[in-house]
């Protein structure tokens, strides 16, 4: 073997590719296993990246051929090229991936092109494309290979009639009846897509809400808004079986009321799972949960000492920006510092239009904790820039302790939330108060000013309403 590395990373996602190149900038030898032909892992292949140029794409044509005549913007006949479209897409994708090549060779990362197993602790086997393997050493092994859609019983993937969300972003023609089981994110974001396009788009649910993690108030008024876009619901449901009838698939449903749902093409996003497979772990005795997490301490240790993981293989949400943070504090921890995750200030988004954002505790989370919060709410309908931009949709929601004042979440629907919830987040990351939100001066006229009128709202004094 060559050299021991300080820092061997198994996966080139987000969290993996941050922790090497965070690593290698404080002086740690580090290298990165990944087998992918490009780097970015899931999220800049085929997840994040890929999902959210295909929903600026779509938005563009819905607005084009529905919401421009209000602003004196008249167009002729207004025609999808979906192959130009997705073109466009993998152009996104390649640039990004090509980016994150760029920053390992300039910050001194050795890409291991291949798959990884652990042989031991300190050992890594990397298969490489033509089969050889080779054997590197490392005193430190992070494990970063993220996670994989969770496949559901009956249904065969074939990314092609039955996707998951990989196949769902690569469809080669609009289908006229699209199926989405499961009423997270990832089927609300992909089922827009493919809406806007022109598919009639049906959302099932077992749940008898959308985005279940976030504010319940925030989720019905996603779906009321969605609804009125033209996506169908059938919530508290139950796909039973499918069937082949008369060229397409027929689904049956069993929930609040029987009935059948007739689908050109079904997307499974029941969610994701933690995917470690092939690393060796059960011979090395490497901790898992009940989830198949990958069991870790507060320093992102497994039980196995020198071996570390972060990102969606270990608990907690399974976000890209989430796995970046815990990369980072490793890397920094791994070079001597002790930095931490705030988790309560981490936000969540839903990319659909308008978007849904969060950050900290909700409602619900709040009662059942028994805690005496107030709340400020501040509708986008009284936004000047809201109005002039013709997106009033949506409001912002503020959750203030009672006694402190401190903010203890926040939750946006409407357009450009997943920017703007990051001021909430900082905000919460400095243990800030509504009152020091209401305080902040914000330009005018602006989207966030809906931010400190919520804020100005938690004390009973918003301005504009």
């Amino acid at each position: 073997m060559a050299d021991p590395y300080d820092v061997v990373i198994l996966g080139a996602g987000p969290g993996g590719y941050v922790a090497a190149i965070r690593a290698a900038q404080l002086g740690l030898r580090t290298a990165c296993v990944d087998s992918r032909e490009t780097l970015g892992g899931t999220c800049l292949n085929i997840g994040c990246i890929p999902s959210k140029a295909l929903l600026q794409s779509s938005d563009k044509f819905a607005e084009a051929g529905h919401r421009l005549a209000e602003h004196g913007v008249r167009l002729g006949e207004v025609a999808l090229d979906l192959a130009a479209m997705m073109a466009r897409k993998d152009k996104v994708v390649a640039t990004l991936t090509k980016g994150v090549e760029f920053l390992f060779r300039k910050n001194k990362v050795d890409w291991l092109k291949g798959r990884a197993s652990i042989a031991a602790p300190g050992r890594v086997v990397v298969a490489g494309p033509g089969g050889a393997a080779s054997e590197v050493a490392a005193t430190s092994i992070v494990i970063a290979t993220g996670s994989e859609s969770t496949p559901l019983p009956g249904f065969d993937i074939d990314e092609e009639r039955v996707v998951s969300s990989t196949g769902a972003l690569a469809l080669a023609r609009v289908p006229e009846r699209l199926v989405v089981i499961g009423g997270g994110y990832i089927g609300l974001e992909l089922g827009s897509v493919w809406q806007r396009l022109g598919a009639k788009v049906t959302v099932v649910e077992m749940l008898d809400r959308v985005v279940p993690g976030m504010d319940r108030e925030v989720g019905r008024a996603l779906q009321r808004v969605l609804a009125r876009q033209g996506i169908g619901f059938a919530l508290g449901s139950k796909v039973v079986d499918a069937r082949e009838a008369g060229g397409a698939l027929e689904l049956r449903l069993d929930g609040t009321e029987q009935q059948a749902l007739a689908a050109d093409v079904v997307l499974v996003a029941i969610g994701r799972r933690p995917y470690a497979d092939g690393l060796g772990l059960e011979a090395l005795g490497v901790a898992r949960d009940a989830q198949g997490r990958i069991a870790v301490d507060d320093g992102f240790a497994t039980n196995v000492p020198g071996i570390y993981a972060i990102g969606d293989v270990i608990r907690g949400p399974m976000l890209a920006h989430k796995a970046e943070e815990e990369g980072i504090a490793l890397a920094e921890r791994l070079a001597g510092q002790r930095p931490q995750v705030d988790y309560d200030a981490i936000p969540a988004v839903v990319y659909t239009a308008p978007e849904v954002a969060s950050v900290g505790k909700t409602e619900e989370e709040l009662t059942a904790a028994g805690a005496e919060y107030r709340t400020g709410k501040f509708p986008f309908t009284a936004n000047p820039r809201a109005r002039c931009n013709g997106d009033t949709e949506g409001f912002v929601k503020i959750l203030a302790d009672a006694g402190s004042d401190r903010v203890l979440g926040v939750h946006i629907i409407g357009r450009d939330a997943g920017t703007m919830i990051a001021e909430a987040a900082l905000a919460m990351e400095f243990g800030a108060s509504a009152e020091d939100i209401a305080r902040t001066c914000h330009a005018h006229p602006t989207l966030s000013e809906a931010i400190k009128e919520a804020a100005l709202a938690v004390g009973g004094r918003a301005i504009h309403i």
